[in-house]
């Protein structure tokens, strides 16, 4: 930390959206005291001490501007995102996807805000709400029982909660290549995945199989609200036998190369780290336990010998009503020194939770130097996400990603479909963002000089 008399900004959580916004905050002009309870209280799903561990998927998903959620990257990259920056530069094949060597990514991240002059981490737990000065509260889903009950407090109200499920990682030298084969749909992107093909006869059993597997029970004063995008595959086989393949194992585009045809379902798995030894089952959250994963997950052709480096994990992922709680400068009604960001807030995927962690981080600034709070076009990615979050006439609320469908209509008359209504939504957006921040001067501000990421 320096010994200027500068503003100090308490950001709570080193996830994704916890860094963005001490990163933010602190190229902002303030110092930042970043708080992490990793090492000394551990959380149901992590297994390091680095900050901005992934735990469930190593993918930040399309990078292609046709997909919201790679508008919403230009956006971050636009505003200095530390988490774009740091992804770039670990990331490992994975076709029209951005996605990442794990522990690299992890890494990375911690050196830059170790190595950032205006930031100091204290590794302890925050069991309840700071008290005085502007903070911003971004422990995302896994948010601790005490201080999640001393915000539950503040809130008035209950929490709304769902369950995440992560998907299994393998040895990539325990894959029978002579039956997977390297291939992207429609040969996008190359042959960043390892592709399962599955016949009728071996499908329909494995979809069985995963039915009656013996699944991690709920406990008792628990319910599961699954978010849709994350859905268990035991989930989605109960809802069909076929709804597998129409889902995550859906065959289109992946021709097997020994038959010249379609199968009637494929499971994928996409590397998940720089060196390429391992791999994670694309869609395949479960909360099937330990011994059942090892027996049924070897039923996919082609992982018969499989070696697991990660098992699938459920654990609870806790958010806040935000239509009532928050408003769209993500400050607490009520309470304009309190902000909070990431997933806590109800937006779903690491994108999405970091973009929010770079608006805390130059709100808490502007707070504390009397300025009004600063809020994106509804037209923008990141616009759009906070106005879903915080419509107050929402009766049912529950995470969402970013998506072109939560963008306001366009003004034209032309009616357009697909992926040409995407595009020009896409347009608007960086001519609408580019011009907001112009606006507010971003430009200038973009990182901090002489701080090493990579």
């Amino acid at each position: 930390m320096t010994d200027s008399p500068k503003p100090l900004v308490t950001v709570v959580g080193g996830g994704l959206a916890g860094c963005e916004a001490a990163w933010r905050a602190a190229n902002d002009g303030c110092d930042v005291r970043l708080f992490e309870m990793r090492p000394v209280r551990k959380t149901e799903a992590h297994q390091g001490e680095n900050l901005a561990e992934l735990v469930c998927s190593n993918s930040f998903r399309n990078a292609s501007l046709d997909t919201a959620v790679g508008l919403l990257k230009d956006e971050m990259r636009r505003l200095g995102s530390l988490v774009m920056r740091v992804a770039e530069d670990t990331a490992v094949p994975a076709g029209a996807a951005l996605a990442v060597d794990r522990e690299g990514f992890a890494a990375g991240m911690t050196r830059a805000i170790e190595e950032h002059p205006a930031i100091e981490i204290v590794r302890e737990e925050v069991d309840h709400l700071p008290g005085e000065g502007v903070s911003i509260i971004a422990t995302g889903p896994l948010t601790s029982p005490s201080l999640s009950e001393d915000l539950q407090r503040r809130l008035g109200e209950e929490h709304l909660y769902f369950y995440d499920a992560i998907a299994p990682i393998i040895a990539a030298d325990s894959i029978d290549t002579s039956i997977a084969y390297r291939a992207s749909r429609y040969d996008k992107g190359g042959d960043d995945y390892f592709n399962f093909p599955f016949n009728d006869e071996e499908y329909y059993a494995f979809v069985d199989a995963v039915i009656a597997a013996e699944k991690v029970p709920t406990r008792d004063f628990e319910r599961c609200v699954y978010f849709e995008g994350c859905m268990p595959i035991e989930e989605m086989a109960r809802r069909g036998r076929d709804t597998l393949a129409f889902g995550p194992m859906r065959p289109v585009g992946l021709i097997d190369p020994r038959t010249g045809k379609r199968p009637h379902a494929v499971a994928q798995a996409r590397q998940d780290d720089r060196a390429g030894t391992l791999f994670n089952l694309v869609g395949f959250q479960t909360k099937m336990t330990y011994p059942e994963q090892r027996r049924v997950l070897r039923m996919i052709p082609g992982l018969e010998k499989a070696s697991f480096v990660r098992l699938g994990s459920l654990h609870r992922n806790t958010f806040i009503n935000s239509p009532r709680a928050m408003q769209m400068s993500l400050q607490l009604r009520g309470s304009d020194d309190l902000f909070v960001a990431g997933q806590l807030v109800g937006v779903e995927g690491y994108v999405e939770s970091a973009a929010t962690g770079i608006l805390a981080g130059i709100n808490a600034t502007r707070r504390l130097r009397g300025d009004k709070p600063l809020v994106p076009p509804a037209t923008t990615a990141l616009g759009s996400l906070l106005r879903y979050i915080t419509d107050r006439s929402r009766k049912e609320f529950q995470p969402m990603n970013a998506n072109y469908g939560l963008f306001p209509p366009l003004e034209s008359t032309k009616r357009l479909r697909g992926r040409e209504r995407r595009q020009e939504l896409g347009q608007r957006a960086l001519r609408d963002s580019a011009s907001w921040m112009d606006e507010c001067g971003f430009a200038s501000t973009a990182a901090a000089e002489g701080v090493v990421i990579s």
